[in-house]
């Protein structure tokens, strides 16, 4: 029995992290969960599978779980996500928050020694340096990715040695906008970023979907996950999201994962792996429908996401977080309709150009680098 805690779990991946560890009951036990705002549908989570562990965003809803679960633990706050990886009894714990919250629970579990299923990519990218640290002094811990496309390479690399490999080619969707010219992103509103063509995700990720900033940071958590040197990663737009990344290797072998857009097989794998089971709530993916897998290359000039990302990571140090932070205050000003789209690349480049890089020995040089910059953001676009 595998005991696993869910952060995030009223959100899309920890949903449907719930529906795979439903159907394998057996093998799966929630030890701990925690979502931020959603009140009733985190209370009905905890009444289906009976975590010793609760956390949620605010005090007073955490008053109101422990009136009615009198018999949990329930913690609140970032103070409280932070305790949630420090649940000895826990062997797997799945970070599925949305942001740089995530960073320090990450940081506790890998302490402990325990597997991070990893669906918060804010992680690798403001923190990677120092998390790949961490895992150096704590070698019985261990990161298996959640995101789709680091699943698809971290599954294709099975088997292969790292100086086998080549090239790493991470694909994108293209996003909502597609195909759209700079003066067509003028004006979109949030409802029009939002209506993303292939998957079901949160508010804020599909924003980056839209802008591409969400391969951006793919970019970034590739290099640090795999330790590929950014001249060798590549991102090609995808639009039919079935092969979800692939590895070129240096005898031109290119190993792809294919699969149907639905975050469950990645959720799966990283609790089973090396094992691979079967799960009735998994999608399969039917070849015989498929008409036509296309590639193109990423329009720079309209979608800037990537180049900046490329660009921080290069930089390396603490510009990546400033990248990420920007955008994650860039994004929520855009989702409260007090920015414009595009503007959302400006706050990200002029934030990496206030930003004078440092270099990472702790924690708490993030923490300080990610409040600056969003200071600094709110400061000079938080506009009534």
């Amino acid at each position: 029995m595998k005991r696993i805690t869910v952060l995030g779990s009223t959100g899309s991946i920890g949903t449907n992290a719930l529906k795979v560890i439903n159907e394998k009951k057996d093998e799966f036990k929630v030890i701990g969960i925690s979502g931020y705002s959603n009140l009733l549908l985190l209370i009905e989570q905890v009444e289906n599978f009976n975590p010793k562990y609760i956390c949620i965003g605010k005090e007073s809803d955490a008053k109101v779980l422990q009136e009615k679960f009198s018999d949990k633990i329930v913690y609140f706050g970032e103070d409280g996500l932070k305790k949630m990886g420090q649940i000895e009894e826990a062997d797997i714990v799945l970070t599925a928050v949305s942001g740089a919250v995530g960073i320090e629970t990450t940081v506790e579990a890998i302490k402990l020694g325990k597997r991070i299923a990893l669906a918060n990519k804010e992680t690798m990218v403001a923190a990677g340096e120092y998390i790949n640290k961490l895992l150096i002094e704590y070698p019985e811990a261990e990161i298996i990715p959640v995101d789709s496309e680091h699943s698809a390479l971290f599954q294709s690399m099975q088997g292969s040695k790292r100086k086998e490999i080549s090239k790493l080619i991470v694909t994108a969707s293209g996003g909502t906008f597609r195909g759209k010219k700079l003066e067509e992103l003028k004006n979109v509103t949030v409802e029009d970023a939002l209506k993303h063509p292939n998957w079901s995700m949160g508010r804020k990720i599909t924003v980056d979907s839209s802008t591409l900033v969400n391969k951006g940071l793919e970019v970034i958590e590739a290099h640090m996950l795999f330790g590929i040197d950014y001249d060798d990663i590549e991102v090609l737009v995808h639009p039919q999201s079935v092969i979800h990344s692939m590895v070129e290797f240096k005898d031109s072998a290119i190993i792809a994962q294919l699969g149907a857009p639905d975050m469950k097989l990645p959720i799966q794998y990283a609790f089973t792996y090396p094992n691979r089971e079967s799960n009735i709530v998994l999608d399969k993916l039917n070849l015989k429908l498929l008409k036509e897998l296309t590639f193109d290359q990423v329009d720079n000039e309209v979608f800037k996401g990537v180049e900046l990302a490329f660009k921080a990571g290069k930089i390396g140090k603490t510009m990546p977080c400033v990248f990420n932070s920007a955008n994650e205050v860039a994004v929520e000003l855009f989702l409260n309709k007090k920015i414009k789209f595009l503007e959302i690349y400006e706050i990200i480049e002029k934030a990496m150009e206030n930003h004078l890089v440092k270099d990472i020995d702790n924690l708490e040089i993030i923490k300080n680098v990610d409040s600056e910059t969003r200071k600094w953001v709110y400061e000079n676009y938080g506009r009534n």
